[in-house]
């Protein structure tokens, strides 16, 4: 992308500075704001990723430089709680808690990321309630929610939140409709306030510099790190990433446009046919009345979350589900988690030092 630092980033670090630094502070300079906010030397966050960000590989992400996030998925509270502990045991680094706004005990999940020490929150699956914000950040934890339009954005701002995520469609598990680059322009641009992280589509460090130079503040990867060693995907799932390609990430479709469901991009396979299958089950359950349309869309939830371990955990790549992202070509081998962000950093700076010979 042929974008070079916009006013926010400047409000860093000016053009006229920036070229009498090399490479890697350029690249430490570009995402300054964003390691400040998550204390760590990289800003690269762990994409929540259910059954597979937990103590492992959000441990292993904090230990590299980067920012572990446990995914809480459906977790409930009395699981959560050793999660992070066993988490807190493996690491002495910042790392943060992913919540599902839609779980029925946010509450009680809010209280025990407050009772346990978290620094930091991320509320994702849907608009945030202004108290659960304030909850979070009356207790002194830094809150981090999804924008997935300006005015969101600027209403979750309004609201409290510390931090911004743009995700775009390009992503692995729910999606929205637009692509990452063009959320990019369309949000950073217009907001200074808050750090903003990009997500969607990023598997190299190349990447991640045109993001920064356009202003953003650091960046989220999931599917990258599927295949980290110290992720605990099954060996089949990870071998489906190794010989996939970017075109074989697609989205699913819905079926009956009486019954919204948020799209999800994975590998299809024939877990994918019996998602849609289970789609035409609740749509009509719902059309004879037999179920209201918000807890038959939730059973859609649950059946995401048993399909994604029976896949992820169990290794059944044929039934289960496959979410995964566009990157999901990029991902090439298996690898620590400290050489996958150290190849993350490399190619950034190397980004940088190519511009500067030209």
């Amino acid at each position: 992308m042929p974008f070079g630092p916009c006013i926010r980033s400047m409000v860093w670090m000016p053009s006229n500075l920036m070229s009498t630094k090399t490479p890697d502070q350029k690249l430490q300079a570009l995402w300054a704001r964003g390691t400040e906010f998550l204390g760590c030397p990289h800003a690269i966050m762990g994409g929540a990723m259910s059954w597979l960000s937990e103590r492992n590989l959000v441990s292993a992400i904090s230990n590299a430089g980067g920012f572990g996030v446990i995914a809480c998925g459906s977790m409930t509270p009395d699981l959560l709680g050793p999660e992070i502990a066993a988490t807190q045991k493996m690491t002495d680094k910042p790392f943060g808690v992913n919540l599902i706004t839609m779980h029925p005990l946010l509450d009680q999940l809010i209280d025990v990321c407050i009772e346990k020490g978290v620094s930091h929150v991320v509320l994702a699956g849907g608009l945030p309630a202004a108290a659960s914000i304030t909850r979070l950040k009356e207790a002194g934890v830094k809150v981090i929610c999804f924008a997935p339009a300006l005015a969101i954005a600027k209403r979750l701002i309004k609201n409290g939140a510390d931090a911004l995520v743009i995700e775009g469609a390009e992503a692995g598990g729910h999606i929205g409709p637009v692509a990452t680059s063009v959320l990019a322009q369309e949000i950073l641009p217009h907001i200074s306030d808050v750090p903003v992280f990009i997500a969607g589509g990023i598997g190299r460090g190349e990447a991640i510099v045109s993001y920064l130079e356009m202003g953003a503040d650091g960046c989220q990867l999931g599917t990258r790190f599927v295949c980290a060693d110290e992720c605990v995907a099954h060996p089949n799932f990870k071998k489906a990433f190794i010989r996939a390609n970017a075109r074989d990430a697609l989205t699913t479709v819905q079926v009956d446009p009486k019954f919204p469901v948020i799209p999800v991009r994975a590998l299809i396979n024939e877990g994918t046919k019996r998602f849609n299958e289970a789609q035409r089950e609740a749509a009509a359950r719902v059309e004879k009345g037999e179920v209201e349309l918000k807890d038959a869309q939730l059973e859609i939830e649950h059946f995401w979350a048993g399909a994604l371990k029976r896949a992820a955990i169990d290794g059944d790549v044929e039934n289960g589900s496959m979410m995964a992202g566009q990157s999901v070509g990029m991902v090439s081998e298996e690898q620590p988690t400290e050489q996958i962000i150290q190849d993350l950093v490399a190619q950034a700076v190397q980004c940088l030092e190519a511009r500067e010979s030209k």
